[in-house]
């Protein structure tokens, strides 16, 4: 598995260009996968500075310690969610940061790897666990969720506009046996979208799969928590860059950001501030940082990321 496992890190440069790394201090890769982002950082760090790797993924622990392991105790990785980063790192000691990084995508691996379940193309069965000792598979959210349920989820967390009539073609498939693979599930997704709207465009099964997976693995119930949490964590100088592939992630991320920025809730019609709020971070990125198309024509997968970060104010 470790040698399967390969990171291809998004907007590396660009990436590194917010962290800054060449500052020290102790850093933070809070969705370690293979190890990309983090052997780069550890490139970057002068002597004596730390490098800490949080995964829930044991493939990924795994592939990455082995990647890394030239670096010695300068690298830690912890197996764990980053939505817990905090009682990790407490765990080890640490409570300071000078950097952190989350890429929030999936990594390659586990796209591309049929037995993880993630992916429409590829049949196997129904899964889509990040951590594979979570309860919560795929399997169980498609057979056991009712209607209503499944419309949310593909309606909110997928942005599909068919989530009506996806919700109900599994619910009349599973009536009649249980939906056990993906390719099962990707041709009841397929049947229940119209035809015109099925020539042209990404797989029908595109954004339902990614309604799975958010669900699955809870990726934005804790979102908002965790980037505050990580907020915290931050010294003063300190730097945050988060990586997002989906609009919910972005606006999630966008706003808190925002919060930090300008955190006053006065009355805007207000002469003075009285609430006593100060912004807590200057936003680097005032736009998102997206992939140029030399990087695009070598990883597709980076086209709909976007990067984002801030800057810890004393």
């Amino acid at each position: 598995m470790t040698a399967e496992f390969h990171h291809i890190p998004i907007m590396l440069e660009e990436t590194l260009a917010l962290l800054s790394p060449q500052r020290g201090g102790v850093f933070v890769d809070g969705t370690l996968g293979g190890g990309g982002h983090a052997e780069a950082v550890l490139h970057r760090l002068p002597e004596g500075s730390r490098l800490y790797g949080i995964d829930r993924d044991g493939a990924a622990i795994a592939a990455a310690s082995e990647r890394l392991a030239p670096f010695g105790d300068r690298f830690t990785a912890l197996r764990g969610n980053f939505f817990d980063m905090r009682e990790l790192l407490a765990a080890q000691g640490v409570q300071g940061i000078a950097g952190i990084l989350l890429d929030l995508g999936v990594s390659s691996p586990q796209l591309d790897t049929p037995e993880r379940g993630f992916s429409y193309h590829e049949d196997a069965p129904l899964d889509m666990r990040m951590d594979a000792c979570a309860p919560l598979s795929a399997y169980d959210v498609v057979n056991g969720y009712t209607s209503e349920q499944l419309f949310h989820i593909i309606r909110d967390y997928g942005e599909e506009r068919y989530a009506s009539r996806v919700a109900n073609a599994i619910i009349r498939a599973r009536e009649a046996a249980p939906v056990t693979r993906t390719a099962q599930l990707a041709e009841i997704i397929k049947m229940a979208i119209p035809a015109a709207n099925r020539r042209e465009g990404p797989h029908p099964a595109r954004r339902t799969f990614q309604a799975l997976r958010i669900e699955v693995n809870g990726e934005l119930a804790g979102l908002d928590a965790a980037i505050e949490s990580a907020h915290d964590l931050l010294l003063p100088g300190g730097r945050l860059a988060v990586i997002t592939f989906h609009s919910l992630e972005d606006r999630i991320v966008k706003q808190a950001f925002k919060r930090f920025e300008t955190p006053c809730i006065c009355d805007p019609r207000a002469p003075i501030c009285t609430c006593g709020r100060q912004p807590t971070v200057r936003i680097l990125t005032k736009k998102p940082v997206t992939a140029g198309e030399e990087e695009l024509s070598r990883n597709p997968r980076a086209r709909s990321a976007k990067l984002r970060g801030i800057e810890k104010l004393p």
